[in-house]
């Protein structure tokens, strides 16, 4: 007897769609895994954009720093003193000879009172000397005219005794001996004559020499005085009071610091400059200084040879002609003109993008809102801008900010 085996139907999905299944979580798996992570959804609120532009730009090379006066003078102590009293303070207007600080020195007024004693002592032994000297010189007078008056006389007899002789009434003994005192009287005269010339002369001389004591004398007594004077230190040109090294009651030495004057009326920008943009920098550049409230046009005249702090000192001289709010130390910033660039394409410089480099950035599609990672070369810097050279063209769109972790994670995002 046959027996009937009954086929038992299968249940469930079959083997060959369950790898139909299993392939197409794989694809799905590999999409995501190729895609999804790629594409990161932001919001346009949080980025910067721009658009690229072609046409001329100026090349600037921009710094900071302050207003500097052209002149300065430097006021210090003269001699030893202590500070008595403190007239102006830093910032204040001076014109030229006001008091700036008022110094203190007994031991100069000292000095000036007993050199003063000593040139009244000399000036008085001056009139003495004339005095003594105008005696002498009477006295000698009167004796010439005393003789001068005996050979008057002498002659007289002579002249009378000549004729007596002839007549024997004056023995020719007597008339010799008045021929004889005739003679010696005027030989006398010619002598005290010549001798009073002398005297005038030796008198002159005296007379000289202590007025040339007087004259050294009056020297000390202008110097001590003029120290005493210098005790009272003033500004030598009308500015303004930039600084101030002593205090009320301070000993100053000789040579010392005391009060900084600077010009208001001349004054000159120096700016720091980072050494890479100084590269470009050339004395005769013109230069738009920013003053705050108004800007005045300068030219460079002065670049420092000496890096400090990867930065370089630039000296632009300015119009004498300033607005009134310019003053020494003022904070400024400056622009200088290096080139222009005609027919380039150009885009607001983005961040952490250098001149003459190349850099990544996200270039938006405006169909799609997708923004995608594009290698740029960027050309000068000018200013806010900066040339392109390779990988955007005019009208692109670029986001500006600051993506570099973004950028090394994915190349694509969506922008919402």
């Amino acid at each position: 007897m046959d027996v009937v085996k009954q086929t038992k139907k299968p249940t469930g999905l079959s083997k060959v769609t369950w790898m139909f299944i299993a392939m197409f979580a794989f694809i799905l798996m590999l999409v995501w895994l190729l895609i999804a992570p790629n594409q990161t959804r932001v919001q346009r609120s949080d980025f910067l954009f721009a658009t690229a532009k072609k046409g001329s730009i100026d090349v600037t090379v921009s710094g900071y720093g302050i207003l500097q006066s052209n002149e300065v003078t430097l006021l210090t102590a003269r001699n030893n003193a202590v500070v008595k009293r403190i007239h102006l303070k830093p910032g204040a207007q001076v014109n030229e000879g006001d008091i700036v600080v008022e110094l203190d020195n007994p031991e100069l007024d000292e000095m000036v009172t007993r050199e003063q004693q000593e040139l009244a002592k000399l000036n008085a032994n001056l009139r003495q000397l004339k005095l003594n000297n105008q005696r002498e010189l009477l006295r000698e007078s009167a004796n010439l005219a005393e003789i001068k008056a005996s050979y008057e006389s002498a002659e007289l007899r002579r002249t009378a005794e000549q004729g007596l002789v002839d007549k024997g009434i004056v023995s020719q003994l007597a008339f010799k001996r008045s021929e004889l005192q005739e003679r010696q009287l005027k030989e006398r005269i010619a002598i005290m004559t010549q001798g009073i010339e002398q005297l005038k002369l030796v008198h002159r001389e005296s007379e000289t020499i202590q007025q040339e004591r007087i004259n050294q004398q009056q020297g000390i007594v202008a110097n001590a005085q003029r120290q005493v004077s210098q005790l009272a230190v003033r500004a030598e040109f009308s500015g303004v009071l930039q600084n101030l090294a002593v205090s009320l009651g301070q000993s100053v030495t000789p040579g010392q610091e005391i009060a900084l004057v600077g010009s208001t009326s001349k004054l000159n920008a120096l700016i720091q400059v980072s050494q890479t943009d100084a590269a470009d920098l050339a004395i005769g550049q013109f230069a738009k200084v920013d003053l705050r409230q108004q800007s005045v046009d300068g030219e460079i005249v002065r670049i420092d040879p000496i890096v400090k702090d990867n930065m370089i000192e630039v000296e632009i001289a300015l119009p004498d002609a300033l607005p009134k709010s310019a003053r020494p130390q003022l904070a400024i910033d400056a622009k200088v003109s290096i080139a222009k660039l005609n027919n380039v394409t150009y885009i607001e410089k983005p961040a952490n993008v250098f001149a003459n480099a190349e850099s990544h950035l996200f270039k938006v599609d405006s169909d799609t809102q997708i923004a995608h990672l594009t290698k740029v070369t960027f050309g000068r810097s000018a200013g806010r801008y900066i040339e392109v050279l390779s990988g955007i063209n005019d009208s692109e769109q670029f986001i500006i900010s600051d993506l570099s972790s973004l950028a090394a994670t994915t190349n694509t995002i969506k922008i919402d």
